[in-house]
């Protein structure tokens, strides 16, 4: 045990997790080989296709599940990079620049850090509705998504009140608030809570009553018929005709995601932190990933209502479909065919692509070791692969060009949001939990 467990522990950090992965990989491509031979693998296939072919809406529905579940964990570590870069260039400072490229991965590591942190529970606090409160804020969150278009056809079902179910979800984040701040059994955190109650009557109200004159205009509470009437040009968008509403909404959705000047119900120089102040571990991160993922989340609303949504400012359509290829595609895994050759074909070239690139890095970049070399060939593999993939994909396919406008509207109102944050005039930092006073 000592001999092989020796060699591995001299690995670094990358070499510890790629060789793992170099392994499964060829553990797959031979099981992959023998089933082949065998004659089990276009069956074994062609069975799970089949299977879940007949259960389209269980699949459906589970895809888009994981999908937006996994989603919002990523999109909060971008927007704390995003805020604590972007507040450091308003300061003329750096910012994070030491873990990972360009400080990129300084939000992950510090968000896995508060997450691996010892999960206390106090004495004397209400336990079930302790634990409960920080899912149920970011599950109110997370559900608002089910009803959000990202681009024609996706989204997770179109209601016709599907506003009405937008604010009726974000409005139960309110609740998480108060059940934290009254199992807490902290005065602090009572406090926050009453704050949050307070702020929900104070606010909700002039955001809910911000899109009337939208819902008016298009006769509709579906989201999907509110983009639909703002194609053409960006003209069309809701922004320019009605410009005072959408000023209302983006104030009082700046107070519905608790940013600068309105966190006053986490107070830090008044109440510690309002309603958080007893928790600690993955649950008083979760409270903090639900605020980013719903300034994102109110940021994709605006960008439905009042931008467009997935419609493009101008219409490209013509040049699009000039280099449209049609590309019909039946898959086919028996032995001989062409699915089966282009399934071997993408168990063997990537691979050889990657070696090539490590080959040529090894030999022309002086002090590289063979694993180094390794890492960064795979990943302009990957790079390269990806953009070609996308670009043939925006062309192919209006879904993944509608994704972009609406990510590209999306992300520009996101900056507004983090931009507007107060700095700490200590330390320079923002007030998010996300590594204090990095840069």
């Amino acid at each position: 045990m000592t001999v092989i467990t020796k060699p591995f522990g001299r690995l670094t950090t990358a070499g510890k997790i790629a060789l793992p992965l170099l392994f499964l990989l060829v553990a797959l491509t031979i099981l992959l080989l023998v089933g082949w031979v065998a004659g089990v693998l276009p069956w074994l296939v062609q069975g799970v296709l089949d299977t879940l072919g007949a259960n389209i809406g269980i699949v459906r529905f589970v895809g888009a599940a994981t999908v937006v579940l996994l989603i919002t964990v990523p999109i909060a570590f971008l927007i704390i990079f995003m805020e604590l870069k972007l507040i450091a260039f308003v300061n003329l400072r750096v910012g994070p620049n030491r873990t990972g490229p360009w400080g990129a991965l300084a939000s992950v590591v510090a968000g896995l850090k508060v997450l691996a942190k010892e999960d206390f529970t106090p004495t004397g606090v209400d336990v079930p509705v302790f634990t409960l409160a920080p899912a149920v804020v970011y599950l109110a969150s997370v559900m608002t998504l089910l009803v959000m278009p990202f681009a024609p056809g996706v989204f997770g079902f179109d209601m016709n009140l599907g506003l009405l179910y937008f604010f009726a979800m974000g409005g139960l984040g309110v609740v998480g608030l108060m059940m934290a701040g009254w199992s807490s059994y902290n005065k602090y955190s009572l406090l926050g809570g009453l704050r949050a109650a307070a702020a929900i009557i104070s606010y909700e109200l002039p955001l809910t009553l911000s899109v009337v004159g939208v819902i008016m205009i298009t006769g509709t509470l579906s989201l999907n018929t509110i983009v639909e009437r703002q194609s053409g040009s960006f003209l069309d968008w809701f922004v320019f005709k009605q410009p005072l509403a959408f000023l209302i909404f983006f104030i009082a959705s700046t107070a519905e995601g608790s940013r600068s000047p309105f966190d006053f119900t986490e107070a830090d120089s008044e109440i510690v932190a309002g309603f958080a102040t007893e928790y600690s571990g993955m649950r008083f991160g979760f409270f903090f990933f639900a605020e980013y993922v719903n300034v994102f989340i109110l940021s994709a609303l605006a960008a439905v209502i009042f931008l467009g949504g997935w419609n493009a400012p101008l219409n490209f359509n013509p040049i699009l479909d000039f280099f449209h290829v049609a590309t019909p595609f039946t898959l086919n895994l028996d032995p001989g065919s062409l699915g089966m050759s282009l399934l071997w074909g993408i168990l063997i070239v990537p691979p050889l692509i990657v070696l090539g690139l490590t080959l040529l890095l090894w030999t022309f970049k002086s002090g590289w070791s063979f694993l180094k070399s390794l890492i960064v060939g795979f990943i302009l593999f990957n790079l390269i692969v990806g953009g070609l993939l996308t670009l043939y994909l925006a062309i192919q396919y209006q879904e993944v060009i509608g994704l972009f406008w609406f990510l590209a509207k999306t992300f520009t109102l996101v900056s507004l949001f983090v931009s507007c944050e107060r700095p700490c005039r200590a330390c320079g930092s923002t007030r998010s939990w996300a590594s204090p006073g990095s840069g």
